[in-house]
């Protein structure tokens, strides 16, 4: 059985630092079997990878789902410091999405994307999810992303697919 740790090796991705909370939060929490993040921003050695809104005459969405990946991966690295390691953690339950977006722009799913496909690409299972589109985020992100997560030992029953 591959752990998330092998196949992050195997993408060629490196858990980043947990990026220090910008506000009055901790990063994430572990919580009756699963582990839950705060929004994560995508920021990359303590900048931000895309800013403003997305849409016509704003950032990109392409630029955006990249951002909606790494934001991911710094809830993952969150996660997996709370839980004691990156390979306590079973899969992912929940992904919330938040998307600054223009008031045209409704492509706030395809953004999200980045994040569900990192976490599927780690955990290889299907998560639920939203993604929401907003008028403006903490310090101009394009994207947040905030997650849960289940333990290897947590008692969270799991549905993988109906």
């Amino acid at each position: 059985m591959t752990t998330p740790s092998q196949r992050l090796e195997e993408l060629g991705v490196e858990l980043p630092p947990v990026a220090a909370p910008v506000a009055a939060y901790v990063p994430a929490l572990v919580d009756r079997g699963t582990v839950r993040t705060s929004g994560q921003l995508p920021l990359e050695g303590g900048e931000l990878t895309c800013t403003g809104a997305v849409g016509v005459d704003g950032a990109d969405p392409e630029d955006a789902k990249d951002a909606a990946r790494t934001a991911a991966l710094n809830a993952l690295a969150a996660a997996a410091a709370a839980a004691g390691g990156l390979d306590r953690l079973s899969g992912v339950v929940k992904v919330t999405g938040f998307v600054s977006s223009r008031p045209d722009f409704t492509g706030q799913a395809g953004v999200i994307n980045g994040a569900s496909e990192l976490y599927g690409q780690v955990f290889g299972d299907h998560h639920i999810r939203s993604a929401v589109g907003v008028a403006v985020l903490p310090l101009n992100a394009s994207v947040e992303v905030e997650a849960e997560f289940s333990l290897v030992d947590g008692a969270v029953a799991r549905i993988r697919e109906l």
